[in-house]
Formats: C-alpha cells, structure tokens, sequence
C-alpha cells in the first residue's frame, strides 16, 4: 500500500509540473544532439556507424542516470533538510522496505519518461533507434539502479552543499567516462578495466549494442540487477538507521 501511495503522490506531482519536468528533461538532450548532429556532423564514423547512431543510445543512457538520481535526491534533499517533512514518514507505522522501494520506483518512471523523450528527439531528427524489449528493460534497470543510488546519497549526505560535492565527484565523472560520447577502445587498459566496471558503461554498451549490432551481452543486464540490488539495500539500511536517529 505503502508504494502505491507515493507512487500517487509522485504522480500528482509529475502532473502538475508536466511542462517544467519535461522542458527540463528535454534541454540537456536536445543540446547534445544539436551539438553533436549539426556542430561535429553526422557524416562522421566510428566503429562502423554514424557518430548519431553511436552517441544517442549513450544520451539515453545517461539521460536515465541523470533524470532517475536527480529525481529522487533532489526531492528527498529538500523533503528532509528544509522542509523537515520526510521524518513524518519515518515516525509514521510504514514498512521501511516499501517506503524506500517507492520512493525509488518513482524516481525510475522518471528516468524511463525523460529516456522516451530522448527517443522522440532522435526521430525528429530521422535518427531512428531500434527498440526492443532488452531496449526498454535496459532502461528501466538503468533507471532504478540510479534512483536508488540517488534514494540512498540523499540519506547519507547532511546539507546541499554535500549533495552537489557529491553530484561533482561521482555523477559528472560518470557522465563523460562510461562510453557516453566516445569509444572505450583507445583508453589505456587499466582505465578501460575500472570504467567497464561502472554500472553506467553496461547501460550505455547495452542499449549501444542492441541499437547498432540488433544483439548484446546479457551479462549487462545482470550487472544492472546486482547493482540495483545493492542500491536497493543500501537505501532501506541508510532509512533505518534515519530512524534510529
């Protein structure tokens, strides 16, 4: 029950703010597409594609890691640091477990709504995306991965200026390294070896592979749930102890 209330609860705010969300949403992609269509050119190949058809399954990845852990943290930074509301969940008779699985859930639909969007940019500019169901459950393991992530960063962190030290140091480098915008293969190997183990390099391999070869290694998407699950843990065992607080 717990879950579904705040998957309500998210929803009438994702309503209400369905403009902001997704003009938000929208402007980070539609700029890398620009820059990266019409600034570098979409004659351009590598590893025998067209740099568009290589870069938008990266965007769409780091568009669900960015939309999913912004989603939720930003929310429950506020929540619990200035509006002081989140600790009535936490005194309030609800199963920690699926007050945190909400909460993540949430954040996870999120990510999959902003990934649509980036698709729909693609098509607008005839850069067509296949899209199967590996493609969408890819997405969504991404998306819940990274909202849990976020879920358990906002409990961990004590101000704003700690999530953003946070965001500087752990999503930013991310964001550039996990394959997004260029390929792996010239990195020197013991860089190669640690960023294929970041759970942003199989979302954006993944989602690349399915969009350009039509198959891919399913190792991703174990890689995904393990991660998730660890996150998932995290972020119930980090809400315990905010009760215990």
């Amino acid at each position: 029950m717990e879950v579904f209330t705040i998957l309500w609860r998210e929803f009438v705010f994702f309503k209400r703010r369905l403009f902001n969300i997704t003009t938000a949403a929208i402007i980070n992609p539609l700029l890398y597409v620009i820059a990266f269509g019409w600034g570098l050119g979409s004659d351009i190949q590598i590893e025998g594609t067209t740099y568009m058809h290589f870069v938008i399954p990266g965007i769409i990845a780091l568009t669900t890691m960015n939309t999913s852990f912004s989603a939720v943290s930003t929310r429950l930074n506020i929540s619990r640091l200035y509006e002081k509301s989140f600790e009535y969940y936490l005194t309030s008779p609800v199963n920690m477990k699926l007050l945190a699985l909400g909460h993540i859930l949430a954040g996870a639909f999120r990510g999959m709504y902003a990934s649509a969007l980036v698709l729909i940019i693609s098509y607008i500019f005839k850069i067509y995306i296949p899209i199967n169901f590996h493609f969408i459950l890819i997405c969504f393991l991404s998306s819940f991965l990274f909202s849990a992530f976020g879920y358990g960063a906002a409990l961990s962190i004590n101000s704003h200026y700690d999530m953003s030290r946070f965001s500087t140091f752990v999503m930013t480098p991310m964001s550039f390294l996990c394959g997004t915008f260029f390929s792996l293969n010239k990195l020197p190997l013991w860089m190669k070896n640690f960023i294929d183990i970041l759970p942003l390099t199989h979302s954006t391999n993944a989602l690349r592979d399915i969009a350009i070869k039509g198959n891919f290694n399913h190792n991703s998407i174990i890689v995904l749930i393990i991660y998730s699950i660890i996150f998932y843990i995290y972020g119930v065992a980090i809400s315990y102890r905010e009760l215990d607080a």
